[in-house]
């Protein structure tokens, strides 16, 4: 019988690999601009605490707003339809793609379509899905999936990404950005002047105006929404705000914890089909909205994790995410927001050992630019797996041991001594570049403090008189 994939097995597989020397490096980038963004906008701080209260108004009052928002929706001549999982989700999404035999579809950038895998579905119904956000394209070329929310191919170099066009569309290899940004560019225009479907995301669904927000630093965003007949916007249940104006504050705060700008270079606002007079735009605009478990998440400790924006600030800051990279996880939705929203949208059994993959440090709580508390969500999902079925059950003896070490003085002090004794064989070096048996993992990456030579009680001896 063969052994379940557990985080830590996938952990130790991407970690032979160069993705999370990749995966640290741009999320290391993303910091340094967050935190110019974020000193450069004085408000910042209200900001956040103002987008807070608007996520968590929204979620305690989420069965009113998404009445209003369908009525509004249906007011502009758009139409809604509701989805309780995936496979309602893909069914109702394919029904409409399926009234042109063989449809060409274009999609801009959505992680919940991701979480539906609705690609398949549609490939598998006889349909050509083109992704034609540039990271989700090259993901699409490469046959992978994203590594971050907002950077799908945060795991891949320049490098890489040249000898990918090289072999999948034929040119001559080069790893200059610009120019493989051309390439894409002229490879994807003719779907985008050509499809009969554009299926996008939602940022943000306004419940007073029953329009969608995208945000995007690409044109594809726009192109999509806009050029095809039939626009199909699929978003989870959750995203909604009551106003346009609570729409702003959280355009505010998102591109400056995402990206580092003051505002992403495209925030587009769509409100139904086209009117007369509208020089673009669909003749069809319908809206998806997706459960998929958010109404069991919105029932439990973790729902406060609903009100996550999506902007990826806590993947870039975890010490964690940076070391093993986005598919260590073996979930959509990776890092901190990952590891407590995964339990709760699948089956709690198979993300168990996800809550487990933080040091609970609380840097993705500081980074949060709706200051969601993830290091205690973190621990009532881990106080859940550990009460169904503890996926590390197998420290307990260890940690038995440590705790009858810990309730006796002399052997508490014996164990201590010990350990100085091996501090001052390591001489003047203070740090095991290399541990043996399973504590070698630790100095895969990192040093061990080696431990210290005199004690504090025997320093305090030593010292106290002079005090």
């Amino acid at each position: 019988m063969s052994q379940p994939v557990t985080f830590r097995r996938r952990a130790v597989s991407e970690m032979g690999t160069p993705k999370p020397a990749a995966v640290g490096r741009a999320a290391r980038r993303f910091m340094g601009k967050r935190q110019w963004a974020v000193d450069d906008f004085t408000p910042m701080e209200e900001t956040r605490d103002r987008a807070r209260m608007i996520r968590l108004h929204t979620l305690a009052n989420l069965h009113r707003y998404l009445d209003q928002f369908a009525d509004s929706v249906e007011r502009n001549g758009g139409q809604v339809l509701w989805a309780a999982d995936a496979a309602e989700a893909n069914l109702l999404i394919a029904e409409v793609v399926g009234r042109k035999e063989g449809s060409l579809v274009i999609k801009s950038k959505s992680m919940v379509t991701e979480e539906l895998d609705l690609n398949a579905h549609l490939q598998g119904e006889g349909h050509t899905v083109v992704e034609t956000d540039l990271g989700e394209f090259i993901v699409q070329l490469a046959e992978d999936h994203p590594s971050h929310i907002i950077a799908p191919v945060m795991h891949l170099t320049r490098q890489d990404i040249g000898e990918l066009f090289h072999k999948r569309l034929g040119i001559p290899y080069t790893d200059d950005p610009e120019q493989l940004n051309a390439v894409a560019r002229r490879h994807l225009r003719r779907f985008f002047l050509s499809a009969d479907v554009g299926i996008s995301g939602v940022n943000t669904g306004i419940a007073e105006t029953g329009s969608i927000v995208t945000v995007t630093n690409e044109g594809n965003g726009w192109l999509t929404t806009a050029a095809p007949r039939t626009h199909i916007a699929v978003m989870g249940m959750e995203r909604l705000v009551p106003t346009f104006e609570d729409a702003a504050t959280i355009v505010e705060v998102l591109a400056r914890s995402a990206t580092g700008q003051r505002l992403s270079v495209y925030t587009n606002v769509v409100s139904g089909p086209r009117r007369p007079g509208d020089p673009d735009g669909p003749d069809e605009f319908l809206v998806v909205i997706v459960d998929n478990g958010r109404s069991r998440v919105l029932s439990t400790d973790a729902s406060e994790i609903l009100a996550c924006i999506r902007c990826g600030a806590c993947l870039n800051v975890c010490p964690v995410f940076r070391e093993v990279g986005g598919h260590a996880y073996g979930q959509v939705y990776s890092g901190p927001v990952g590891s407590v929203l995964a339990p709760g949208l699948a089956e709690f059994t198979e993300a168990a050992d996800l809550p487990f993959a933080s040091s609970l440090c609380g840097a993705c709580r500081e980074v949060c630019p709706v200051r969601i508390d993830i290091p205690k969500l973190l621990v009532h999902q881990r106080v859940r797996a550990t009460r169904e079925n503890d996926p590390f059950r197998w420290l307990g003896p260890g940690l038995a041991l440590y705790g009858q070490a810990a309730k006796r003085p002399r052997v508490w002090k014996s164990l201590l001594a010990a350990g100085r004794m091996v501090g001052r064989l390591k001489g003047r070096d203070e740090w095991f570049h290399r541990l043996p048996f399973h504590a070698k993992g630790w100095t895969q990456s990192r040093d061990f403090p080696a431990p210290a030579r005199e004690s504090f009680r025997q320093w305090w001896k030593e010292n106290r008189s002079g005090t």
